[in-house]
């Protein structure tokens, strides 16, 4: 006989009362996924790196029209605040000091190479469910950049791969295309 164990769901809110109470930590690294704590893989310097020239790059590129958040929360839905490794988001939630929502972001960005699966299955299917209208993998074992458009479900009808040296431009802002070498170090 196999016995069936119940699971707890987290709602964002109470995520948050454990941060308050101190049994989460501001350092600890964990997100929240579909009402589950998921602790965030280490991360390497290559991984760390790409942060970096991709936050500068942003920054610069599109620092006139959007807000560029480095691994701060996004609040999906009530059960899911994950925290993306870059949001270019709507400069007004930029400047209220507020965690972004679906509706506030032009792109969410996840630099992937440890974490490649659990990025293109789990967070895939949780960002296209919210709506998020673009998501990128930065995938740093194969040295490209994967674009995901056109949220439908648990997915996106959209799917395209570029490598270093291609140029591909945000939906929101089809006049400022990136080169994906820009992005990978």
């Amino acid at each position: 006989m196999i016995a069936h164990a119940d699971t707890y769901r987290f709602s964002v809110e109470e995520f948050h009362q454990l941060g308050n109470a101190g049994i989460l930590d501001e350092d600890d690294r964990v997100e929240l996924l579909n009402g589950e704590i998921i602790i965030m893989a280490p991360m390497g310097k290559r991984h760390h790196a790409a942060i970096r020239f991709i936050d500068r790059f942003l920054q610069r590129r599109f620092g006139d029209v959007a807000f560029v958040d480095c691994q701060l929360p996004l609040i999906l839905e009530d059960f899911s605040e994950p925290q993306p490794d870059v949001l270019l988001i709507d400069p007004k939630i930029g400047r209220a000091g507020e965690p972004a929502r679906p509706d506030d972001v032009f792109l969410v960005i996840e630099v992937s190479d440890s974490t490649l699966r659990y990025d293109s299955r789990t967070k895939l299917a949780a960002y296209a469910k919210a709506g998020i209208r673009e998501y990128w993998i930065v995938n740093l074992a194969d040295n490209t950049l994967e674009v995901f458009r056109q949220p439908r479900g648990e997915t996106y009808a959209e799917t395209q791969r570029f490598s270093r040296g291609d140029k591909v431009a945000p939906v929101a802002f089809p006049d400022r295309p990136v080169e994906v070498g820009e992005f990978i170090p």
